[in-house]
């Protein structure tokens, strides 16, 4: 027991500071995620307007993680298709994922919110040539491995290792997803005056 113990706190241990290594890689010319997302969230709310999210797959289930943090925090948030979902206006912000760097939806979407004067803020792992970059009136750089360059991370690894990688595909950013919005609620509750038990209060009794 007590090496299994060992294995599974040796195993989180690599895949954390594997995800934790995101967060000193050099952004620039992009300023750092946290401080974007802090910024355009808190002049959302200062202007009473919405905040929509959107993503696919794996990605889209860390975006709905900050949807639901965002709701406790008190800001009007939605999840793009889901059936109470608002018209988007130009007071509101789209923030949208596209870790390889663009998905047809996201264009489309991105594209259909900039059309009504929302601003769009994407998250993204390609922010020079990813498509949905020009949809984008602000790109999160997020420098993490996904499924765009898994393939050739994984060839560099069986070259040295022969052996599988820790996080295979998008998990690294998708990882990284997960950290950077639990900063980003931590940061906005601050500037937003939020009590814990303020935003506990809001969380769901119909369960």
């Amino acid at each position: 027991m007590a090496n299994k113990i060992t294995s599974m706190s040796s195993l989180a241990t690599q895949i954390c500071s594997e995800i934790a290594s995101i967060f000193s890689k050099p952004t620039a010319p992009h300023p750092p995620a946290l401080d974007l997302l802090v910024t355009e969230l808190t002049t959302t709310a200062n202007q009473n307007g919405r905040v929509f999210l959107y993503g696919v797959g794996r990605e889209g289930l860390m975006l709905k993680t900050l949807c639901m943090r965002l709701a406790h925090l008190g800001l009007s948030t939605h999840f793009v298709f889901d059936m109470t979902t608002p018209p988007i206006s130009s007071a509101d912000l789209l923030i949208a994922s596209a870790g390889p760097g663009g998905f047809s939806t996201v264009d489309a979407i991105c594209s259909v919110a900039r059309s009504y004067g929302a601003r769009v803020l994407l998250l993204t792992a390609q922010p020079e040539s990813g498509s949905s970059v020009k949809h984008a009136s602000v790109v999160a750089y997020v420098p993490a491995q996904t499924m765009a360059d898994d393939d050739e991370e994984e060839e560099e690894e069986e070259e040295k290792e022969k052996s599988r990688p820790l996080m295979p595909m998008g998990s690294v950013y998708e990882g990284a997803m997960f950290v950077l919005f639990e900063m980003v609620v931590y940061k906005l509750g601050e500037v937003l005056g939020q009590s814990p038990e303020a935003v506990r209060s809001r969380h769901t009794n119909l369960e």
